[in-house]
């Protein structure tokens, strides 16, 4: 592909480099010291286990990356490929993945497509292995999960699989999960995480090509809502909104007046839809409560 100039509605962008051996070699090296790092984290359920939460998170990861990269390709937009980031003392083993994208977006319409194609391609991915992992899991008395074991949120999403799945999960009882299931869950959460409709996320992308300059006041309604979960219900938000706060507002695209078509606005109001059955509000069971609570008990003593 020769590194020419194109016009788009009296816009001129330049067609993406090809990428060095070096680059490459970047993109691949963090691939892999992901996967390494993810499979470190899974040797708790051994070899075979680590094999199947490793593989079935990467597999989650990279669709949702690679559905952002080829979208903007498609468009014309300069993109690189996925960085990973591995955590290998994280609870998942990773930090997920980035891309770098040019900030100029030709109109709302390109913006939508860009947005929509990770969480879509990621979800093509999270279904099977949360079916599959759930169906491979075991229902067991709580007494029997291991000690200091951290107690996954569940999401509404996360509860209909469980029941398509196992069927219902009697009281004292508690489904201890397969890997894949796992990773499943993980995907579930960094998906909605992506989706969360502010600034440059894959959500606040949506939001914006949907509502356009309405989208700033609906980001600012779900970070109140966000700030009172964190206020009574879960500390670990507290991070969450700390970041949400330094995220400037969506820029425009060069050409905002282009406006979603009706399968676009449907596909959109889909997706947010998606998003607020797979936000998990209290996703780690872990005895504290929200910020709030934390500071009167510490008054009262």
């Amino acid at each position: 592909m020769n590194n020419e100039l194109y016009s788009y509605p009296g816009f001129y962008f330049q067609r993406p480099k090809k990428l060095s051996f070096r680059q490459l070699a970047v993109h691949i090296g963090l691939f892999v010291l992901t996967a390494f790092s993810t499979f470190l984290v899974g040797l708790g359920d051994g070899i075979t286990g680590a094999l199947w939460y490793s593989g079935g998170l990467m597999a989650i990861l990279l669709a949702h990356e690679l559905g952002h990269f080829f979208t903007a390709r498609k468009y014309g937009i300069s993109v690189t490929l996925p960085y990973f980031i591995p955590m290998p003392i994280s609870p998942f083993g990773t930090l997920g993945a980035v891309i770098k994208m040019d900030r100029y977006i030709p109109n709302r319409k390109v913006l939508f497509d860009v947005g929509v194609a990770g969480p879509l391609a990621g979800f093509f991915f999270i279904i099977p292995a949360l079916v599959l992992g759930l169906s491979w899991s075991k229902v067991v008395p709580v007494e029997a999960t291991r000690e200091g074991a951290i107690s996954l949120g569940e999401s509404i999403l996360f509860k209909l699989f469980v029941r398509i799945s196992i069927g219902h999960v009697p009281e004292g009882q508690d489904v201890l999960l397969h890997p894949l299931a796992f990773a499943g869950w993980v995907g579930l959460f960094v998906t909605a995480l992506n989706l969360l409709p502010v600034g440059q996320l894959d959500g606040g992308h949506i939001l914006y090509a949907l509502f356009h300059r309405k989208s700033k006041t609906i980001s600012r309604i779900f970070y109140w809502i966000l700030l009172g979960i964190c206020l009574f219900f879960y500390l670990g938000w507290f991070l969450m909104i700390i970041l949400l706060a330094l995220i400037r507002s969506h820029p425009p695209t060069l050409d905002d007046t282009v406006a979603l078509d009706s399968k676009r606005r449907a596909l959109g109001w889909i997706v947010l839809f998606l998003f607020l059955i797979s936000f998990t509000p209290v996703p780690f069971i872990m005895g504290e409560k929200g910020l709030l609570s934390i500071f009167l008990r510490a008054f009262q003593r």
